[in-house]
């Protein structure tokens, strides 16, 4: 049973609902509009990351950083 998110066409409200199949499909919670299914932000949250590239993060001056994962 996988959480998806939402936007509504009409109001552009965006929400999140767990859905049990995947040919349901809800109706927006604020005005009963219908609804388009978005690309899940904690599915592709990591993708922008550059985990192993040897760049720095948050302006650290070093080659390999402990926060940004390579180090």
């Amino acid at each position: 049973m996988p959480i998806y998110e939402f936007r509504c066409t009409a109001c552009t409200h965006e929400f999140e609902e767990l859905v049990f199949s995947r040919s349901a499909a809800p109706r927006c919670p604020r005005c009963g509009g219908e609804v388009q299914r978005r690309p899940s932000t904690f599915g592709t949250s990591g993708l922008s990351r550059n985990v192993g590239s040897g760049t720095s993060c948050s302006g650290c001056s070093k080659s390999s950083c402990a926060g940004c994962g390579s180090g």
